[in-house]
């Protein structure tokens, strides 16, 4: 993993995506892959080590935002019950390379409208989820967060606005456990069917969590990064159309 002969330009753009995405409650996975098929890294061990870098990001995230005080327990529940097994199931699915590419560069669209806050509204009246509405899109979620190595809260987060069914800071924070526990079944899901993590791939949680540190605290609060946000969106849309058309 780390003979790339680009890897220093990985590994300084690497806390930057983290930052990113931390501040907004996600662990980044999307963007991790993003960055890893732009380096063009072994389809094999970017799922696995794109939810190993998630574990702690989302999690660093998830820490900050509930001692903030936004987390709301039932809004999360409601979503994860269906999400978990859906998610470790997708982990145990080995997709074709180009199959797997496409699908997340069409995902990859989801990140790039939610970065520039495109997709999903704040709104001051707030309705109650159904829980058959919670169970089948934590179902869906779940399964592609586990099939594609990523948390799902790049999806759920804009689905909770969508919908009015919780406040931007509230979803940022359900956002980081569900990215958390998806990416820990995903993982699970993995690793039982014989996917093993490269030893490189601490090295890259090492430097990944010191922009999610810096993300989580800041985010929490109030931050304007407004233009590393076009930035990031910039390389996912670079990366999105590499992946599609290679």
């Amino acid at each position: 993993m780390l003979q790339n002969e680009n890897i220093l330009i990985f590994l300084c753009l690497l806390p930057i995506v983290s930052f990113l995405y931390s501040s907004v409650g996600h662990g980044g996975a999307s963007g991790y892959l993003a960055l890893m098929a732009l380096f063009s890294f072994a389809p094999e061990t970017m799922k696995p080590t794109a939810l190993l870098l998630n574990l702690f990001v989302a999690g660093i995230s998830f820490y900050y935002y509930f001692k903030a005080g936004y987390f709301n327990k039932k809004l999360f529940f409601v979503f994860a019950i269906t999400s978990i097994p859906f998610s470790m199931l997708g982990g145990r699915i080995e997709l074709d390379a180009s199959l797997y590419k496409k699908t997340l560069a069409i995902l990859l669209v989801f990140a790039i409208l939610k970065i520039l806050n495109l997709l999903g509204k704040e709104s001051d009246t707030i309705k109650r989820v159904k829980i058959w509405q919670g169970f089948i899109i934590g179902a869906i979620i779940g399964f592609f967060s586990g099939l594609i190595g990523i948390g799902g809260g790049i999806i759920l987060t804009p689905v909770i606005l969508l919908f009015h069914w919780g406040k931007m800071k509230e979803a940022a924070a359900v956002s980081a456990l569900f990215i958390w526990v998806n990416s820990a079944s995903g993982l699970i899901g993995q690793l039982s069917v014989g996917v093993t993590l490269e030893k490189e791939s601490f090295l890259l949680v090492a430097i990944a969590l010191f922009g999610g540190v810096l993300g989580g605290f800041y985010g929490s609060r109030k931050i304007n990064n407004r233009r590393l946000r076009y930035i990031l969106a910039f390389v996912l849309t670079i990366a999105s159309f590499k992946l599609f058309f290679t």
